[in-house]
């Protein structure tokens, strides 16, 4: 363990207020940012720390900044989501970091200089690495690594420019570093369960090698992972799109898929505690699904004649709980697509991206769940797939790949999903759902991929 060091940025209220009408304007622009079509009306600091001198030729600062908007809910404006940021300050910026631009600081400690997204500079990047490969503890940073693995030094780093709701740099095709941007304080899923699954010995899941943590108030926030580089893997989502594009069939890789979820599921399984859902706690989980299908069509008109229809789903599962069926919780994925899924050239599938799904709440995501709500979710991920290239070839081939996931599925877990088609129907359901309102706000032109869904879960009773 190398000395802690206690650099922290003694500027740090005069830096953010310097930097404030330049964060106004780039932050909505990131595709991470999640307060989009809300205008930011300033900034409070939660930390901030300086990892390269700023009075130097390249300074480096680490901040964590909570963004205010106006509520969506009306014109009051309140502190809203933490975000975390890595700011360089050079005097002038190089061509080759034109795309990472924030802007020219007028004032404050960094008057006269140029200050950029940091991620896109190498040495900045290799400022993490190295911290991490020496366990620095930095003002209120820490930079820990799991015992027994090694990081090599000097590795090249590249920034990945295909992310969405993080960041990602690959050090030398060895190693890849996930930044969360927007944090929350507690134990976050997307490092708590691949260590597990690590120490379960499962080998479907990267295995944390380090991370960066802080303590602030007295709570912990998971800043970054970093695990092994899947050199050459593909990822699910592009190669079932290729397949469909050649007409080729994709049911061998949905059964090796459905292998690898119920792996994992099974590892899960063993690494932390389940519990009995019984008839309290699926009344709550249905009640949660009616809420969210009534809150659904609210927000998007189209789907509002399916209502009744849907919330029977619902109902049905609140009903076979009351007559005294009891399933078993335990931790899952949470966020499990097709895009969740990496597969070696050799044809092993990983699933990555435990984090579940971001705008749920921290303890919501961390609670036990059916295993078949991830089920349900790579099952949505077939269809998906199968609209994009267009409906004449869709029903045939996403059924082929649902039948063939969960055939694998029950290859390793000793059960098929589709034995339990009241939960299947009502998490399938729920998922769609969820589906509509997303593309009604974001993509509008693939609304009727999950719409087409509703028309059929609303019709019939799948399994």
């Amino acid at each position: 363990m190398s000395e802690a060091v206690t650099r922290t940025a003694t500027t740090s209220p005069g830096l953010l207020a310097s930097l404030d009408p330049l964060l106004r304007e780039w932050l909505p622009r990131q595709r991470w940012f999640a307060g989009k079509g809300r205008p930011v009306t300033g900034f409070s600091l939660v930390a901030a720390t300086e990892l390269l001198p700023g009075d130097g030729k390249l300074g480096l600062y680490h901040l964590l900044v909570r963004a205010h908007q106006p509520s969506a809910l009306g014109a009051k404006t309140h502190a809203g989501d933490c975000y975390q940021l890595l700011i360089g300050a050079r005097e002038a910026l190089p061509p080759r970091l034109a795309p990472a631009l924030i802007g020219h600081v007028e004032e404050g400690p960094l008057a006269g200089r140029t200050v950029y997204e940091a991620l896109y500079d190498s040495r900045p990047a290799e400022v993490l690495l190295e911290a991490l490969r020496s366990q620095a503890r930095i003002g209120g940073l820490r930079f820990e690594r799991e015992p027994g693995r090694e990081i090599r030094a000097g590795l090249v780093p590249r920034l990945m420019t295909a992310e969405q709701s993080n960041s990602s740099v690959v050090y030398g095709d060895t190693f890849i570093l996930k930044l969360l941007r927007r944090v929350v304080p507690g134990v976050n899923p997307d490092l708590e369960l691949p260590l597990a699954l690590a120490r379960e010995g499962c080998p479907r899941v990267p295995p944390p090698t380090a991370w960066l943590r802080a303590e602030l108030g007295g709570e912990p926030y998971v800043l970054g992972v970093l695990q092994p580089f899947l050199q050459g893997a593909s990822d699910g989502w592009e190669l079932a799109l290729r397949e469909l594009a050649k007409g080729e069939d994709f049911g061998a890789e949905a059964r090796a898929l459905g292998r690898a979820t119920a792996e994992v599921h099974t590892a899960l399984a063993r690494a932390l505690p389940t519990v009995t859902l019984g008839h309290t706690q699926m009344e709550l989980l249905a009640d949660g699904m009616i809420e969210r299908l009534e809150a659904a069509a609210q927000a998007v008109p189209v789907l509002r004649p399916y209502v009744p229809a849907l919330r029977s789903a619902f109902t049905a599962l609140a009903d076979l709980a009351a007559e005294g069926r009891v399933w078993t919780g335990q931790r899952v994925h949470g966020d499990l697509h097709l895009g969740q899924c990496l597969r070696s050239p050799g044809g092993q599938w990983w699933l990555i991206d435990f984090e579940g799904e971001p705008a749920r709440p921290l303890a919501e995501r961390r609670m036990p769940q059916p295993p078949v709500r991830d089920v349900a979710g790579m099952l949505r991920s077939f269809d998906y797939a199968a609209h994009s290239a267009g409906p004449s070839a869709a029903e045939d081939w996403a059924e082929t790949c649902r039948a063939a996931y969960c055939s694998g599925y029950a290859e390793v877990s000793g059960a098929d999903p589709r034995t339990d088609p009241v939960l299947l129907r009502a998490c399938e359901t729920d998922k769609a759902i969820y589906e509509v309102v997303y593309e009604a706000r974001h993509r509008p032109d693939w609304l009727s991929v999950p719409m087409t869904a509703i028309e059929r879960y609303a019709t019939s009773d799948l399994y």
